[in-house]
């Protein structure tokens, strides 16, 4: 049995709570006056510091303590949530993330100086406002006049009314521990709600069908009785009426004969008419909870144990394809009929584990909010955010692989693309520049776009710095598509000066590397003083894929079927043909590669060979073989370290009969074996 490393139970929560909170922080810049944001962020502060001090990390539950208090007073209203002060406590997140971390390796003086600075923006509200606070100077005794009624005398109390999730003992939480800690604020009155008992027959002992009525006769704060219910504020339903408890009070025994007559003035102003016997409507601020369904539940796996599954379930498809050809060698039906179940259970068994792989693109769109956050305060450059398609779902190693790319393109487009406040005032813009990142499912793909509203890219700058660096020729004829190109190339930069975000030549370069490492593609377009959008068309998967399995004389591999568009027969009178090949596909021109003199193929082409038109990107391109063989549901094997320089195949598959198929590349195969005829060919159409 495996036993669970609290501390890494702790530091698994504790990141999505900090996830939680820079998230909050981040829409707390744009709405300062959410209490529902404020809220949210004090909750995350007070879970982290109470699990830290739990397990053991007592620098992060002193350091989130001291962080919490500051907070606290934004929470009371009594400081302004400003963007500076976001600023401050965004930073105060990253340094949680440190002490969690590294609790050991984390310098203190960092800390020391984000709580200075989180003082000097409290102000003197740090220290509760009590300071500030001047004692009211005592009335002359001759002139006696009636104060006004206070809203909250020191007699104040509450009346709460409390309606649990019947779900909510099933979940853990006890209810009498919490009227427990009411009492500790003060003297109560609890009386119990009976009206939705049901009889004994259709009584759930594990559904709480009662609710309570507490009188709290005390003077505290509104926050005070919902700290009491942090824990549990998803399962209960909080109704606070204020009263003056002195009111209400019964007669005292004794009242001195010689009291004054103008002492107990206003006393009866305050007293608010009687609440009627139906509870009131919940307020704003009232923590509510849906009932109509139970929530979800849900387990967490180790993301090595859904990798494990998922090469199990690809031998188990390797195995089940060598048991369909073993089948279809047979006459027995029995043997066919057991060979096309397990094919049908498998079939499930794969969709239901790459289902489980599959995550919400959301959970990395989120990450850049800081990001875009923070250039556009060091840049000067007011920039909105917007992202749309979260719900999109990619495998979640691709998502992993996914973030320094999209790092980089966001940074680029900040950094080059969008232009300063002034000079987007000249061009008749908006002061604030937008980035937008999208996802949407393009076929068997997913397309994921970064597209700014900046100047657009400038084909004659990047040409000449393409021409200086010598990646091309003074006077060569290129297309913008082409110079555009050069961008990814490594080392290649317009930046004039190196600074911290560019200059240096990595950024695109690691972009290209990492999406075609992905068998991704990237498309770029732009609209000279309307912005650049980068579109990276990525597989869904890299685990199992739809292939189409081909033959080139001898030899067999497989086409990712989500590049293929459409397969035709090869003209006769092209079959002998060499060089500058091209077909007419319905009016238009379609050059085409011979793979068998690619592939160095032995033998004579067979008669009929067929031609499989692909998609790179805008470029479409055929590839002759010899064969169709049919679809494939193709397990990816990695190739060796020893083949890490074959670029034209991105892995290999084994076939039902045991023998290996390799996996063209299909973009890699277009851009390194591009006929001579394409680039003309292509001016021509």
């Amino acid at each position: 049995m495996t036993t669970l490393d609290p501390v890494a139970v702790f530091r698994t929560e504790a990141d999505e709570l900090l996830e939680t909170l820079e998230t909050t922080l981040l829409d707390l810049g744009e709405k300062p006056q959410d209490r529902a944001l404020i809220d949210t962020a004090f909750r995350a502060l007070h879970t982290i510091k109470g699990s830290g001090a739990m397990f053991g990390f007592e620098r992060v539950a002193a350091f989130t303590h001291d962080f919490e208090t500051a907070f606290d007073l934004v929470r009371q209203g009594r400081v302004p949530a400003s963007l500076d002060l976001v600023n401050v406590a965004l930073s105060a997140k990253d340094y949680i993330r440190l002490l969690i971390e590294d609790p050991d390796g984390t310098e203190p003086v960092f800390g020391e100086a984000i709580l200075d600075e989180l003082g000097r923006l409290v102000g003197g509200a740090k220290d509760g406002g009590k300071a500030s606070v001047a004692p009211a100077p005592s009335p002359a005794p001759a002139a006696p006049v009636a104060a006004p009624a206070p809203a909250l005398s020191e007699e104040t109390g509450w009346r709460i009314g409390i309606a649990f999730a019947p779900e909510v003992l099933r979940n853990g939480t006890n209810p009498l521990a919490l009227l427990d800690d009411l009492r500790d604020l003060g003297p109560c009155t609890v009386v119990p709600r009976l009206d939705a008992l049901p009889g004994l027959d259709a009584l759930d002992p594990e559904a709480l069908a009662i609710g309570w009525d507490v009188t709290l006769r005390k003077a505290v704060s509104r926050e005070a009785i919902e700290d009491v219910f942090l824990f549990s504020q998803d399962e209960v339903t909080l109704t606070l009426t204020p009263f003056d408890a002195e009111a209400e009070a019964p007669p005292k025994a004794e009242i001195p004969a010689e009291a004054p007559v103008a002492a107990p003035v206003s006393v009866v102003a305050v007293v608010p008419p009687t609440p009627p016997k139906a509870p009131p409507a919940p307020e704003p601020r009232a923590v509510a909870r849906r009932t109509e369904e139970r929530p979800t539940s849900t387990v967490r796996v180790e993301a090595e144990r859904l990798d494990e599954l998922m090469d199990r379930v690809g031998e188990l498809v390797i195995a089940q394809a060598r048991l369909s050809q073993l089948a279809g060698l047979h006459s027995d039906g029995g043997i066919k009929t057991i060979s096309e179940e397990i094919e049908r259970l498998s079939a499930r068994l794969r969709d239901t584990t790459m289902s489980i792989r599959m995550v919400p693109i959301g959970t990395l769109f989120g990450r850049f909010r800081r990001l875009v956050h923070d250039l556009s305060r060091d840049l000067g450059k007011p920039v909105e955010f917007v992202t749309d398609g979260e719900d999109t779902e990619l495998d979640k190693t691709m998502i992993e692989r996914l973030a320094d790319p999209l790092v980089h393109l966001i940074r680029n487009a900040i950094d080059h693309g969008i232009e300063d406040p002034a000079r987007r005032a000249e061009n008749g813009k908006g002061a604030t520049g937008r980035i937008t990142l999208t996802a949407e499912h393009a076929g068997a793909q997913v397309m994921v776009s970064v597209r700014d509203d900046g100047a657009g890219l400038d084909a004659a700058r990047i040409r000449a710095k393409a021409e200086e660096k010598g990646l091309c020729a003074p006077g060569t004829v290129l297309s913008d598509q082409q110079v555009y190109q050069f961008l990814f190339a490594p080392g290649f930069s317009t930046a004039a000066t190196i600074s911290a975000l560019s200059g240096r030549g990595v950024g695109m370069d690691v972009v290209k590397k990492t999406i075609e490492g992905l068998r991704g593609t990237i498309d770029l377009t732009t609209v000279p003083g309307a912005g650049t959008t980068v579109a990276l068309r990525l597989p869904l998967t890299l685990a199992i894929i739809e292939g189409l399995l081909i033959r080139v004389g001898e030899g067999r591999y497989v086409v990712p079927l989500s590049a293929v568009e459409e397969c035709v027969e090869l003209p006769e009178g092209d079959r002998a043909g060499r060089g500058r090949d091209f077909l007419n596909i319905r009016g238009a021109l379609v050059p085409f590669l011979r793979l068998r003199s690619l592939f160095s193929a032995e033998g004579e082409p067979d008669p009929h060979q067929k031609v499989i038109i692909v998609s790179v990107g805008e470029t479409r391109i055929g590839l002759v073989v010899d064969q169709i063989i049919g679809n494939h549901q193709t397990v990816i094997k990695s190739l060796s370290k020893l083949h890490a320089d074959v670029a034209t195949f991105s892995g290999a598959s084994i076939l039902g009969d045991g023998t290996a198929a390799l996996i063209i590349d299909i973009g890699q195969l277009v851009m390194g074996n591009r006929p001579d005829s394409l680039q003309e060919f292509q001016e021509v159409a």
